[in-house]
Parts: C-alpha cells; sequence; structure tokens
C-alpha cells in the first residue's frame, strides 16, 4: 500500500493526531500535513480530488512529526519528533495498517 495512504488510514484511526511528513517528491521538497484520513501540501498546491494522493508511491520520506490535534501553526504540540519511516512502521502495524 502507498505510504501516504497508510498514514491517512492511521490518523482516519487515531483521529486525536495530526502527522506532519517531510518528504522529497519527484526531487522537490515537501511537508504534507495529514489529519482525519487527508493530506495537504503546506508548500505546493493541493489536488481538489482527495482521492489523489498527495504523497505518492515513489515520495521519499525525510521525517515524520506526530502532533496533538488540531493542528496549531503558531503552537503545535508535539508528541514525536523525526520519526523515519522505519520508526513509524511499528505504529502503523499495531492500527493494522
Amino acid at each position: 500500500m502507498n505510504p501516504g495512504l497508510r498514514l491517512e488510514q492511521y490518523t482516519l484511526r487515531r483521529p486525536e493526531l495530526v502527522l506532519l511528513v517531510r518528504a522529497v517528491i519527484d526531487g522537490e521538497e515537501d511537508e504534507v500535513l495529514i489529519f482525519r484520513g487527508f493530506s495537504s501540501s503546506l508548500m505546493h498546491p493541493t489536488a481538489a480530488d482527495p482521492e489523489v494522493p498527495v504523497l505518492p508511491e515513489t515520495a521519499e520520506i525525510q521525517a515524520i512529526d506526530i502532533m496533538a490535534g488540531p493542528y496549531k501553526p503558531a503552537a503545535p504540540q508535539y508528541l514525536q519528533r523525526g520519526l523515519s519511516w522505519a520508526d513509524m512502521l511499528p505504529l502503523l502495524e499495531d492500527m493494522g495498517v
């Protein structure tokens, strides 16, 4: 399954959390916010169709921050910072995604 879709599914099962994902997509850095099953780029336009993944299969995930929701840009509440994809995998597997 696409990593972005897995992260979206994770936030559907953990709606109190927000994920901030730093990734390289097609050679360009991006920051993607994932909350309650939806993704949105903070640096590039996001497709209006929610079925179009913001994080494609080829995205190179650099780091994932887990924050308490709702997301407050001026005062984010970090629960975990700088997780690698390998660090995130056990959390996804525990949720069955």
